[in-house]
């Protein structure tokens, strides 16, 4: 086995382990292209100066990404908790008494111990309002019924 050969067979290997180590998917497909220039240079003894291995695993690496992206990435399985980040999202439906009651369209409902402002029509405080929508970390609320 030549030289170069086992140069891109140890730095295929490093790099698959470096994803262990670190996982991202990013190394993997350099591991992978190091590895398939490995079995170019098996495959082709003496025939491909380094200059054009390198070439050759610059390529395969680019090329590797979008193939991913394309056939892998697509089918992420869905989240069982979407609004699991989204606080102001887990509120929607929700019943709540007007801390501030709402002037000119905005007001101020209180959510354990934080004040979320709200937009809806006005009503004064203490009415009971039902989250209807949210807006970043404003809440549209309308009067409970």
């Amino acid at each position: 086995m030549s030289i170069e050969a086992m140069v891109w067979g140890c730095l295929a290997l490093g790099l698959i382990a470096l994803e262990v180590l670190a996982p991202g998917v990013f190394m993997l497909w350099l591991g992978v292209a190091a590895g398939v220039v490995l079995v170019l240079v098996l495959a082709l003894p003496g025939k491909l100066s380094m200059l054009w291995q390198a070439v050759a695993f610059a390529g395969i690496s680019v090329a590797l990404i979008p193939l991913y992206r394309h056939f892998l990435g697509k089918h992420d399985a869905p989240s069982d908790s979407p609004l699991l980040n989204k606080r102001s999202g887990q509120l929607v439906g929700q019943v709540f008494p007007l801390e501030a009651a709402i002037v000119s369209g905005h007001g101020r409902i209180k959510v354990g111990d934080a004040l979320w402002t709200v937009t809806g029509p006005e009503l004064p405080a203490g009415t009971r309002v039902r989250v209807t929508g949210a807006d970043a970390m404003t809440l549209q609320v309308v009067p409970e019924r």
